[in-house]
């Protein structure tokens, strides 16, 4: 049985369902608006939902706090403030919380910006994809280069010094000069974060059923092998597979999920995963998909919730753990787990003799081999 000495940081997520259009390569619990959104509706339910949780959380602070999608900046920033305020009076906030909103450069202007800032927001994470418009068009945005140029310059006149930039690369069609362009315009703006990763087909998306012509895979290594040392150039350190950061600028939220720290998850589709020292035990719940079902006290309140079992704490811990560069220090593995490194020794020495892990005895990190075969040094630890 887990045993814990004390509690991983907490964060919260905020599932905001709707966008204006499904892109064809989306995977996520998003949902086209076909009209206007409930959001009164909406924010009620969220409320009610993370009045439920309340008793597990056991005045914690949160260290941050991360409205995703669907497109969250299609509600109001009045909505989006009266959830601020009210998780305000429920919850106590670390003094430098992290309050991310992700915004699609085609439903923001100045103004929303601005408004977005004054109900709290400090800081931006907005989905260009590329800043070329034959990749935007086949990628199925509903934005073009000059409207993401346009949302990345009201967001900085608006106020935001902390903002994360997605751009994708191996696109449909896509050389490596153009997926280097995309990075150089890209980091012009001076994002403080940057998160650039490769297009993957994942089922019940339409590009699974239609899948486009992808370069080839020698073409991909690359891109990324060069795109990496072009955002290093411009004073980015890689410290997740897929996620670069200014000094100390750093995703909180983000973080805490790679470290295997606690979130709680709001809204329709949301999950969390929760550790209860009292039980001894950590949890996971997943709330009900359709915003419809969720708009519905009764199905609300179906929240599925499964005690997360000693072997998959471990081999999750490492799934998640793995993906940061730098590691994680390894006594992190019994304080997050509340499990004894011993269960895994066999594993970590299997994966060093193999030149997988880093040769340090306080460390647990994929070695440069190891980070070039992720999925290989990470399925080791499913028999954990």
């Amino acid at each position: 049985m887990p045993f814990f000495s004390k509690l991983p940081p907490l964060s919260l997520y905020v599932h905001i369902p709707w966008c204006v259009r499904k892109c064809p390569y989306c995977d996520f619990n998003s949902h086209e608006a076909k009209q206007s959104l409930p959001e009164e509706l909406y924010v009620r339910a969220l409320l009610q939902e993370l009045d439920s949780y309340l008793p597990l959380i056991q005045e914690r602070k949160l260290i941050s706090i991360f409205f995703g999608g669907g497109t969250p900046s299609l509600f109001s920033a009045n909505a989006i403030g009266e959830i601020l305020t009210n998780v305000a009076k429920r919850l106590d906030f670390a003094n430098d919380i992290e309050i991310t909103l992700e915004a699609n450069p085609g439903t923001i202007d100045q103004v929303r910006f601005r408004d977005f800032y004054a109900a709290g927001i400090n800081r931006l994470s907005i989905g260009i994809q590329s800043l070329q418009d034959d990749k935007l068009k086949t990628l199925g945005r509903i934005h073009d280069s000059e409207n993401a140029k346009r949302a990345i310059d009201s967001a900085q006149t608006a106020g935001f010094t902390n903002f994360n930039l997605d751009i994708m690369y191996g696109l449909p069609d896509q050389s490596l000069d153009d997926a280097m362009q995309d990075i150089a315009a890209a980091l012009a703006f001076q994002p403080t974060h940057f998160s650039w990763y490769q297009l993957t087909i994942e089922p019940n998306t339409f590009f699974y059923h239609q899948t486009p012509t992808l370069p080839p895979e020698d073409n991909i290594w690359e891109m990324q092998q060069q795109g990496q040392q072009l955002i290093a150039s411009s004073g980015f350190q890689q410290y997740e597979v897929s996620a670069y950061a200014k000094p100390n600028r750093q995703c909180v939220h983000n973080l805490n999920y790679w470290q295997f720290g606690d979130y709680l998850g709001i809204g329709a589709g949301a999950h969390s995963k929760m550790t209860l020292a009292k039980n001894h035990e950590v949890c996971r719940f997943s709330q009900v998909k359709n915003p419809r079902d969720y708009l519905d006290v009764i199905k609300r309140q179906s929240v599925q919730r499964q005690v997360v079992n000693e072997k998959d704490l471990m081999f999750e811990f490492m799934l998640n753990a793995l993906r940061l560069t730098d590691g994680v220090p390894r006594d992190l593995f019994c304080e997050r787990t509340g499990m004894p490194i011993e269960g895994i020794l066999p594993q970590l020495a299997k994966a060093k003799e193999r030149g997988l892990l880093i040769d340090d005895a306080k460390i647990i990190g994929a070695s440069e081999l190891g980070k070039r075969f992720l999925n290989d040094l990470v399925a080791m630890f499913l028999s954990s």
